[in-house]
């Protein structure tokens, strides 16, 4: 891994001390990583190209998902200096049953999730050119706005032992994207993953997270320029 987003409601769990250790342990990695209130963002270079990068979750020591304002004022910042700006959220409700984006904001534990639709299109107006949304812990749709890319939710990923991986909750995609040096998407690939129990994320065979992310996107995004075949070829149409 070259750079994390460490924006998320579990970021927390073990106070500040926690939060520090993890940033100590980052850098020393070399592992680059935003999303903390001291740590908004960071930048890196590769091939010549400029990135930005920030991380926005529910406020808990980390950048709100719900100042719009101020994620916007990153973003910005970050586009009058860089090539690519990619844009993380952990945001959107969590359960089997929240596959289905709802274009307002979504509560979970009486807590604001933020409205992820809103707040991709929030940010790549205000210059980010890549979104990845993640927080459900199940895939939502996928999605291209002013020829930007958005995922809603990635799923889980590497999550055994604490939560529930049964159905849906347990395939994720892998995305690799191709965009042109504007940052504009060009065309993408999905990998399908699955987890059956300790030793993380293996390849799923059966395609299952593509065919579920082909439904969501035809279901909540129907007027959208984006097409997923059932290889995981990822399109404009």
């Amino acid at each position: 891994f070259d750079i994390l987003s460490i924006a998320n409601n579990h970021v927390g769990d073990f106070g500040e001390g926690g939060r520090k250790n993890t940033v100590k342990l980052l850098v020393e990695a070399e592992i680059k990583f935003a999303g903390l209130t001291e740590y908004p963002f960071t930048t890196f270079e590769k091939n010549g190209i400029k990135y930005g990068f920030c991380a926005f979750a529910p406020n808990n020591g980390t950048v709100d998902i719900n100042d719009s304002d101020n994620a916007a004022k990153i973003v910005k910042q970050l586009n009058s200096t860089c090539d690519i700006v990619i844009v993380s959220f952990h945001g959107g409700a969590e359960g089997s049953s929240k596959s289905h984006l709802t274009r307002s904001d979504e509560l979970f534990l009486g807590e604001n999730r933020g409205n992820p639709y809103q707040f991709a299109r929030t940010v790549i107006d205000a210059g980010a050119d890549i979104v990845f949304g993640h927080g459900p812990h199940v895939t939502r749709a996928i999605d291209i706005y002013k020829g930007k890319f958005i995922a809603y939710s990635m799923g889980n990923f590497a999550t055994y032992g604490r939560f529930n991986l049964k159905g849906i909750c347990g395939i994720a995609p892998i995305i690799k994207l191709f965009v042109n040096k504007k940052g504009d998407f060009l065309s993408g690939n999905i990998y399908a993953t699955k987890q059956v129990g300790e030793g993380g994320p293996i390849i799923d065979d059966e395609k299952t997270v593509i065919k579920e992310i082909i439904n969501l996107t035809k279901s909540d995004v129907p007027e959208s320029q984006i097409m997923l075949d059932e290889n995981g070829v990822i399109s404009k149409k």
